[in-house]
């Protein structure tokens, strides 16, 4: 009725993200950066005098050791990098909306100036309690 299997075992893999080692301690990728950045290490050298393959080659040996071995954030260098050249590449469009008033003060509406009264001031600025107190107050009196 039940079929059983018996010593159908299936392996699943755990570390998927890990880069597996090819060249000794280096990944592929490692591999290719360093590769890379010291192959135009070599051309500069060969082509350019010397003060001026200090002043490139210096940067290039610094961007090709953070693309092999610094991580941003737990990712690649290379993500980061991506990440900054789509953002200063691409447009960005800010947009601002003015905030629509909620009612409109008609001329008949508008209070004469000299109704206006002085703003309260506390001798402490910072007794926030007795302003409250005394504005409850005034509107209380206002309404009688």
């Amino acid at each position: 009725m039940f079929a059983i299997s018996i010593g159908m075992r299936f392996e699943v893999p755990q570390f998927i993200e890990i880069e597996d080692k090819i060249f000794g301690p280096l990944t592929w990728r490692q591999f290719l950066y360093l590769g890379g950045g010291l192959g135009m290490a070599i051309v500069l050298f060969l082509r350019l005098p010397f003060l001026i393959f200090v002043f490139t080659g210096v940067p290039l040996a610094l961007l090709a050791g953070a693309l092999a071995f610094y991580p941003v954030n737990n990712r690649p260098f290379s993500f980061f990098l991506e990440a900054i050249v789509n953002y200063f590449s691409q447009k960005r469009l800010y947009l601002w909306r003015k905030e629509e008033m909620l009612y409109k003060v008609t001329e008949a509406e508008k209070p004469a100036p000299e109704l206006f009264e002085p703003t309260i001031r506390t001798k402490k600025t910072g007794d926030l309690s007795s302003l409250a107190r005394r504005l409850e107050l005034q509107a209380i009196e206002k309404k009688s």
